[in-house]
């Protein structure tokens, strides 16, 4: 056994692996604190992209329920349409009946008037010729003292029987 501890490679063998396990340490430290690191940072974004992932829901969901409210909100603004133009509608509708009734009133009243006019004037126009003719009768017929006492008996009469 001595005769490997004299051989000069042995000792360069031990220098290096003493070497090399004194290089590892610290060549091992900064690596797994590197690779530490990077699962840290990893973790961190990982963790990160899962916060903005939620956020993102979060977002969408609340968006989603704005668009509801909305699409109820308009809604209910196209039923109050529909309702107030369909009321507008009902009262333009009695609204235009009732005129035309209180036209048809007005028609039909002065119908009415223009008859009575018409009558009134036949009346008046039909005294006017009885009289017309009643006098030039009587002015043929009856002369004298006589004739005076049938004019005025008959104008005496007259207004009693116009009325």
């Amino acid at each position: 056994m001595p005769h490997f501890m004299e051989d000069p490679a042995f000792w360069v063998g031990l220098a290096f692996t003493i070497l090399v396990l004194a290089a590892i340490k610290p060549v091992y430290g900064k690596l797994t604190g590197a690779l530490d690191a990077k699962i840290a940072e990893i973790q961190t974004r990982i963790d990160e992209a899962m916060r903005l992932r939620e956020e993102a829901q979060e977002m969408l969901a609340s968006a989603k329920r704005k668009l509801a409210e909305a699409q109820r909100e308009a809604q209910g603004i196209v039923d109050d349409a529909r309702n107030s133009a369909q009321s507008l509608r009902v009262k333009l509708t009695e609204d235009a009946e009732a005129a035309l009734k209180r036209r048809e009133r007005m028609a039909v009243d002065r119908i009415a008037q223009a008859e009575a006019d018409a009558t009134a004037e036949i009346r008046a126009l039909t005294a006017d010729v009885a009289l017309e003719a009643t006098r030039q009768i009587l002015a043929q017929e009856v002369q004298g003292q006589r004739a005076e006492q049938l004019v005025d008996a008959a104008i005496g009469e007259l207004g009693n029987k116009l009325n």
